[in-house]
């Protein structure tokens, strides 16, 4: 069977070709015995796939400026090292075959700075919008331990996480907000070009009308007579709470309701303690010091009220107390995650328990979008469904009245 490859060679160089052999696993020995790493391998006839799957190069067009562009950077990087090659030239190899400027930029001045004798961690420490502290430190301590490739895969599994959290999310939110815009759409469609046209009919006819008819008239008429002091409203409105948003009381608020409100809270605390557990689990497992991962996992949380928590914890290990103390006493966390660090506290394999603990939130996090989402489509659908009727029973109520009327009169 005839099997498409694409991988890497001893010196970086991205390799596609084909290769005859019985079964993939097969082809995979046969090239790693060549000194090719293999990145992907699939029938022939599957080539324009796999070229469009690559992205055009390591970091393609598909590779954002966000975490997207950083989970491929990583990947690739990790496997570059791995495979031997000497950080400048791998750091070459993906400046030369990324097609995203952003990213193409960055990575020259990570080259430049390692060929100065600059550490990579400390080159990245520059970027501090593509690199945070958490990753700096990871990297730094892969240096220090000579166990690089290490730390770099241990950083791709973090970022795919984070990744693929991010993607659940939002494709789990794509369709409600598609049908909030539509319905919001359609009630401005309705009363903007429906609704003005038939309140010319009933000025005409001389109808009286229904109350709800009225409010909806008067509606009508506010919107289009002023919809550009609506606009102006809406957009001072929209930059007076971005700017809100981003003051103490602002985000102390913000979050107090994401954590109270009874469905949004649930939500909330569970990606946040599996985020807070796998940061943990990975810091500690690459052997930093707790105090210093306590301190990086705060910088990296948004949540006033996890950072005040994360400073408790703090407190309590420069006290000499367990984290775990922290933890169980706080509605923050999650039972499970308490127990699993006491566990771990008394097992000494505290950064494996959160790892497991982690994996298996994430995907309990997943079906409890899922539902969630199940549960909101049809609510939306039906307020569509009440609102559309209410408006068509309001605009046709009197039209009725004026057919009753004239059934109603002299024969």
């Amino acid at each position: 069977m005839k099997l498409a490859y694409q991988g890497y060679d001893s010196k970086g160089k991205v390799v596609t070709d084909t290769i005859d052999a019985p079964t993939s696993d097969e082809a995979k020995q046969l090239l790693r015995g060549r000194g090719l790493f293999v990145t992907s391998i699939d029938p022939a006839g599957n080539e324009e796939k796999n070229a469009k799957g690559a992205g055009g190069g390591l970091l393609g067009s598909r590779a954002g400026s966000g975490i997207k562009g950083l989970t491929l950077f990583t990947r690739q990087l990790q496997v570059m090292i791995t495979t031997g090659t000497p950080i400048v030239q791998a750091l070459s190899a993906l400046q030369r075959q990324t097609d995203n400027a952003v990213w193409r930029e960055t990575i020259e001045k990570l080259s430049s700075r390692v060929e100065e004798g600059v550490a990579l961690s400390e080159a990245m420490k520059e970027h501090p919008q593509r690199f945070d502290a958490i990753y700096c430190n990871l990297v730094a301590a892969g240096e220090v331990s000579g166990k690089l490739p290490m730390m770099l895969e241990r950083l791709t599994d973090l970022t795919r996480k984070q990744m693929q959290t991010r993607n659940t999310v939002i494709g789990a939110l794509v369709y409600p907000s598609l049908l909030i815009v539509v319905a919001i759409s359609v009630l401005c469609l309705m009363l903007t070009m429906v609704l003005p046209r038939f309140g010319d009919l009933f000025v005409t006819l001389d109808l009286p009308l229904p109350p709800t008819t009225m409010a909806l008239m008067y509606l009508s008429g506010i919107l289009t007579s002023y919809w550009w002091m609506i606009l102006i409203g809406l957009a001072v409105v929209g930059f007076g709470l971005r700017y809100w948003v981003k003051t103490e009381h602002g985000k102390q608020t913000i979050f107090t309701m994401m954590l109270r409100l009874p469905m949004l809270g649930k939500v909330t605390r569970s990606f946040a303690t599996a985020r807070i557990a796998r940061l943990l689990g990975v810091l500690m497992d690459s052997h930093l010091p707790l105090l210093e991962v306590l301190d990086l996992i705060r910088d990296g949380t948004a949540n006033v009220h996890y950072n005040k928590l994360l400073d408790n914890a703090k407190e309590a290990v420069t006290r000499g107390e367990p984290i775990s103390t922290t933890f169980t006493s706080s509605d923050l966390i999650t039972p499970s995650v308490a127990e699993a660090i006491k566990s771990g506290e008394a097992s000494g394999k505290v950064a494996t328990s959160l790892l497991v603990m982690s994996d298996m939130i994430d995907e309990e996090n997943e079906v409890l979008i899922k539902s969630l989402t199940g549960v909101l489509e049809p609510l939306i659908l039906l307020g569509m469904g009440v609102l559309v009727g209410f408006m068509a029973l309001s605009i046709f109520l009197p039209l009725f009245d004026l057919t009753a009327m004239s059934a109603g009169g002299p024969q």
